[in-house]
């Protein structure tokens, strides 16, 4: 599988607005790369999301 990699570059896009829940520990890793990298939460859990879409295979 490729390696996930963080798109630093600031990019706009359309946005829907929702509310998510999370655990902690998941919250707490997001916020830490969020902290050492400068890029947005909200751009890092969008990046996740749609590196897990682009990797899902239906069983």
């Amino acid at each position: 599988m490729d390696k996930f990699i963080l798109d630093t570059e600031d990019h706009k896009m359309s946005t829907v607005s929702r509310t998510i829940r999370m655990k902690e520990e998941t919250f707490d890793r997001i916020y830490e790369i969020n902290r050492k990298t400068g890029v947005s939460f909200n751009k890092i859990v969008n990046q996740c999301i749609e590196y897990a879409l682009e990797h899902y295979e239906e069983l």
